[in-house]
């Protein structure tokens, strides 16, 4: 047994996000991994803010995707506003749009994304140029 070992901090009983310290954020009551940082400096469309998630190294992980819709809506918090998340977990957040994996059912060529001014959510094209990008990657039950 190795006593020198550095136990990995954890979070406290009831704490809903930790800092990895690694550049990432773990959602303790959806079981997710966030990217703590916005993903890029300017708006991109649909297709490039998946390139971006899907390219990503990360933590030491490399399963890094868009997050649905409603992952990311779990991380809004409609109690704040302009940015409307926890800037403690998540302090570069910009009050902006920011794009979703899911698609309009209506409309393929179109696809959901998360205000983070308000907390809300709409759609629009996919090839529209307007939002930013926060990664998210899913956790083996109990980790």
């Amino acid at each position: 047994m190795n006593t020198n070992a550095i136990a990995k901090p954890q979070p406290e009983v009831g704490q809903r996000y930790f800092d990895n310290s690694d550049g990432t954020v773990t959602d303790t009551v959806c079981n997710l991994m966030w990217s703590k940082a916005t993903l890029c400096d300017e708006e991109v469309d649909q297709r490039e803010a998946a390139r971006i998630c899907s390219s990503l190294d990360l933590g030491g992980h490399s399963d890094w995707r868009l997050p649905t819709d409603h992952e990311l809506l779990s991380i809004a918090d409609r109690t704040r506003y302009a940015p409307a998340i926890d800037t403690e977990a998540f302090p570069d957040t910009k009050s902006d749009w920011y794009w979703t994996s899911t698609e309009y059912k209506g409309d393929s060529s179109v696809a959901w994304f998360v205000d983070f001014n308000s907390g809300s959510s709409s759609y629009y094209r996919r090839d529209y140029s307007d939002a930013f990008v926060r990664a998210v990657r899913s956790l083996p039950p109990g980790q």
